[in-house]
């Protein structure tokens, strides 16, 4: 009886041709055609004999809004779990996934500076060389200072939770925060960390910036795929994963790693600045406007993550795998690291975390000040956190 009365509202004209409704809706008959087929958008009525596929008009604002998503990039499979939400959600939705485009454009751009600069200073100094002379300001040469670094870490429970999915680590070569969520999240901010101590890294005078990136890249994805594996046994290992924030030590640089929104901030000359940029809902409606910084310390909405290492993802997971963000850190004899998950940084603020790390003779007191300043905010959340010192080499 209903594909009857389909019928009928065709013959009667109620319905209209794809090819009035691909004018319509600004889409092409192939796309619709192809959309059916995915079952992003169906026609009201296909003619059984010949068919011809007949679109209702109150479709047409559903196609538009398909043609709207598509224009800004959105994947097919993400555009049916938004077109079948309702106005207020699918909004959110619109606005995690641009926000993210936007955090990972920005972290190609950062990219892009860093080979910009890069490549510039390389220039002036070849130069500047004469053809005979020895480069003496390499790692290893004898013209060259020896650095350090002495670190120390330490997680807390905190006041309010009963598990510790948090995990850090600091040794001469690495420095890790993670902070794990879902079912999985303590093995998956476990294993983040673990694959990334085996990292071949030595002395990087041996290992161009390019080479560094890439192996950057390699240990980012050694992580990724870690985690992959340790969230696999859970129910919905789609909704577990971890935050990671890492440093590893080339012997005169920094290679950092980071994904999430834990954070790495750098103490020199007196100001503490921080050299990460969350990937968060949250942070994207400030870097919009949307939000004052002061506006989002009591954002009354969840604290979702744009960017995460996570497992597999499936439709409407709380988080997917992703690339992490990669870039070389160059450091000064005197610098002080500090790496962080949220369970700190959100808790406890800028100010605090500058007078707590300006004032902690060495790392170990650095870090049993900051683990106490986040139980007297509340505790609300674990706490991971790193603090690294660069010394010259005894």
């Amino acid at each position: 009886m209903e594909r009857e009365g389909r019928a009928v509202r065709a013959a009667s004209g109620e319905l209209v041709t794809i090819g009035e409704f691909a004018r319509l809706s600004r889409l092409s008959a192939k796309a619709l055609r192809r959309y059916d087929e995915l079952g992003l958008l169906r026609p009201a009525l296909v003619d059984p004999v010949n068919g011809y596929r007949y679109y209702d008009p109150v479709q047409v604002e559903g196609a538009r809004l398909v043609a709207w998503l598509r224009r800004i990039g959105m994947p097919l499979n993400r555009i049916g779990r938004v077109v079948a939400l309702d106005a207020g959600a699918a909004a959110v939705e619109i606005r995690a996934y641009w926000a993210r485009v936007e955090a990972e454009t920005a972290a190609r751009r950062d990219l892009a500076i860093y080979l910009v600069d890069h490549l510039s200073a390389e220039g002036r100094t070849m130069s500047r060389m004469p053809d005979n002379a020895e480069n003496t300001g390499s790692p290893g040469s004898a013209g060259a200072v020896a650095l350090a670094i002495r670190c120390a870490a330490l997680t807390d429970i905190g006041v309010v939770r009963t598990a510790n999915q948090d995990a850090a680590f600091a040794g001469p070569r690495l420095l890790a925060v993670a902070d794990g969520f879902g079912e999985g999240g303590a093995e998956a901010s476990a294993a983040a960390i673990e694959a990334l101590k085996p990292s071949p890294w030595g002395r990087d005078g041996a290992l161009s910036a390019a080479d560094l990136l890439n192996a950057l890249e390699d240990t980012a994805d050694s992580a990724a795929r870690a985690v992959r594996d340790a969230v696999a046994p859970c129910a919905a290992p789609d909704g577990s994963g971890t935050t990671l924030t890492a440093m590893l030590w080339t012997g005169s640089r920094l290679g950092l790693v980071h994904i999430g929104d834990s954070r790495a901030y750098l103490l020199r000359g007196g100001e503490l600045f921080r050299i990460t940029h969350d990937h968060s809902l949250v942070q994207s409606m400030i870097d919009d406007g949307s939000l004052s910084p002061e506006e989002a310390s009591s954002h009354p909405g969840p604290a979702l993550l744009l960017k995460a290492l996570a497992g597999e993802a499936r439709p409407g997971s709380v988080a997917v795998a992703c690339r992490a963000d990669v870039r070389l850190q160059e450091v000064l004899a005197g610098d002080r690291y500090l790496l962080c998950s949220d369970g700190l940084s959100a808790v406890v603020d800028a100010a605090d975390l500058r007078a707590a790390v300006v004032a902690a003779d060495d790392p170990q007191e650095a870090v049993r000040r900051l683990a106490g300043l986040a139980r007297e905010a509340g505790g609300p959340d674990n706490v991971a956190c790193v603090v690294a010192d660069v010394v010259v080499e005894e």
